[in-house]
Parts: structure tokens; C-alpha cells; sequence
């Protein structure tokens, strides 16, 4: 029995004795097969290919970032506070090294992650750290591929966690995609750690909004706004995105509003 992994995506299934038929992550419309068909890895195969880069992005923040490449290509991001750390969306090669870096800088006391495209090996980052909590928004229950006991699903527009936390539900990318607001971040501003929604553009002042990244479906007028309401009653200065480099440095809950209002215009929104 093999927990087998989806090469595009990255997403991990509960053990079978024989490769599934496909992956639902890849085969729905927001995200793609890879152009070389269906394909599989395993944990043990990252290994022998792949390790996590741990940076430091600020005080009380790093990134975990795979080389090379794994998956969609993601960071997950390491949030020290006071009361426990948590690991904020997943990557999905995991070791021996990375589980002592980790246990160096404080361990893990939960896991969350922002939407099915990351969830990636969420449940053997659980395992290796005493089986912590993963915490999933519950509409998107149906993409989590590999049931475990260790999974919270919660309900409602916001959830908050352990030192200051919160994870607030934006909906848009998925009905459950959800953010994490970080107040103690940008020294004492906050801190926005928004997964890929808002995106971070390449003219790192402005964000945008897509149902679909890599087969660029934009999101309706009503979603925007939907993200743009339910992030109003946070403060951020600071907003770090998915990706390597993806960063508002200041401004960042302005940032958000005002590239809402640019998207709209431009949808006829």
C-alpha cells in the first residue's frame, strides 16, 4: 500500500495498492494535467530528489521553499509566536532534515493551509510533528484526498487560532479558501499571509483575483468583492504571497482595495 502523490500538483491520496485512475485537484477546472499525462511520485522519491530551503523572510517568519521545483512550485511559511508555531499552507517533500530545522525553530503546534492546490502532504507534516491539528476550511472538505483524524474542519467566516492568529474564509479561488492574518508581523502592523488570493502581481503594489491562475479564468465582481469585505476588519502593512519574492512591503491592506477597484473597472464591475 502506497500513499501516491500527483506530480503537477503535488496532492497526496490515502495508500492504495495501485496508482489512482487520476487526480480530481488536477482533472477540475481551475488547475490541469500536466502536459505529459497523468503522473505519480512518492515521499521516498522526494527524498532522493528534492530538499526545503528554510529562509528567513522577518522576525518570526520563514519560508519553506522545495528545490527544485515540487508541485505547483509553493512555499509553505513557518509562523513563530509566543504560544506555538504554525505551519501556514504545505509543500510536498518532507525529511529528516527538514523535521530537525523545523524542531530547531520551535516545532509545530498546528498546521493550516489555504486551499486544496497546497494540500499537498499536510497529513505527514501532521504525523511528523506529534500529529498536530491541520486546520481546513470545511467547504472544501471534498478535495482533501487523504482523510486522517488529524484534520479540523471549521465552519463560518473566521477562525481564530493561538498567539493572535486567525484564519479568516475568503472564499473566491475555492468556496473555502481561507487567509491568515498574523497581527504581531511588519513589527506590531500585521501581516497578511494570503496563500495566492489576493495574488501578488509581477508590479509587486498591486494584487488580483482569479478563479483559475493557470488557465486564467478571472473571478466575478461578486467574489472580489466577498474578499475585499471580509479582510476590511484587519489590519496588515504587509502581505507575503505563495510564491518566492511575492511581497508587499507596505501598504498592503490599501494595496488590496485599491487593486479590487482597478480589477472591477476593468471587468465592468
Amino acid at each position: 500500500m502506497t500513499h501516491f502523490i500527483c506530480v503537477t500538483c503535488g496532492t497526496q491520496f490515502a495508500a492504495t495498492e495501485r496508482k489512482p485512475d487520476g487526480c480530481p485537484v488536477c482533472l477540475d477546472e481551475r488547475q490541469y494535467v500536466g502536459h505529459g499525462g497523468q503522473q505519480w511520485t512518492t515521499l521516498d522519491e522526494y527524498k532522493k530528489t528534492h530538499k526545503n530551503v528554510l529562509a528567513g523572510e522577518e522576525p518570526g517568519l520563514h519560508s519553506v521553499h522545495p528545490q527544485p521545483k515540487a508541485g505547483i512550485g509553493q512555499r509553505a511559511f513557518l509562523v513563530r509566536t509566543g504560544d506555538g508555531n504554525l505551519l501556514w499552507d504545505c509543500v510536498p517533500p518532507l525529511d529528516d532534515e527538514t523535521v530537525a530545522a523545523v524542531e530547531k525553530l520551535g516545532g509545530l503546534a498546528a498546521v493550516a493551509v489555504s486551499h486544496p492546490h497546497y494540500y499537498t502532504t499536510m497529513v505527514e507534516w501532521s504525523h511528523a510533528f506529534g500529529k498536530v491539528p491541520v486546520y481546513l476550511h470545511k467547504l472544501d472538505a471534498r478535495w482533501v484526498m487523504r482523510p486522517d483524524e488529524v484534520i479540523r474542519f471549521w465552519d463560518g467566516e473566521t477562525r481564530p487560532l493561538f498567539g493572535g492568529l486567525t484564519l479568516v474564509r475568503t472564499g473566491g479561488h475555492f468556496g473555502g479558501f481561507q487567509v491568515l492574518h498574523w497581527p504581531a508581523g511588519a513589527g506590531g502592523k500585521g501581516v497578511l499571509l494570503s496563500g495566492d488570493q489576493p495574488y501578488v502581481c509581477a508590479d509587486r503594489r498591486w494584487v488580483s483575483f482569479m478563479y483559475s491562475y493557470p488557465n486564467l479564468i478571472p473571478l466575478g465582481p461578486a467574489a472580489v468583492r466577498q474578499i475585499v469585505e471580509s479582510l476590511r476588519p484587519f489590519a496588515f502593512d504587509r502581505l507575503h504571497g505563495a510564491f518566492p519574492d511575492q511581497l508587499v512591503g507596505t501598504d498592503a491592506k490599501e494595496a488590496v482595495e485599491r487593486s479590487a477597484d482597478r480589477y472591477l473597472r476593468q471587468i465592468g464591475g
